[in-house]
């Protein structure tokens, strides 16, 4: 069986949210800069966070479709 490294983020979107926006708009100057930081932290975040895709390996788990109609 391969191992593989993936991370798991263990928070609802809410909290992510409120965690970026709270550290952002502590080192922003204004609202306008505080959203953008907040915008670019999360989108960091979830890039790093989510699951690698690949289609071969991910469809050869899924159960024959014979099998799952009737």
């Amino acid at each position: 069986m391969e191992k593989t490294n993936t991370r798991k983020l263990d928070a609802t979107l809410g909290e992510l949210v409120a965690a970026a926006g709270e550290v952002a708009f502590e080192y922003s100057d204004n609202d306008r800069e505080g959203y953008r930081l907040a915008r670019l932290a999360l989108v960091e975040i979830i890039k790093k966070s989510t699951h690698p895709f690949d289609l071969d390996k991910d469809f050869e788990r899924v159960a024959s479709p014979s099998t799952l109609l009737h």
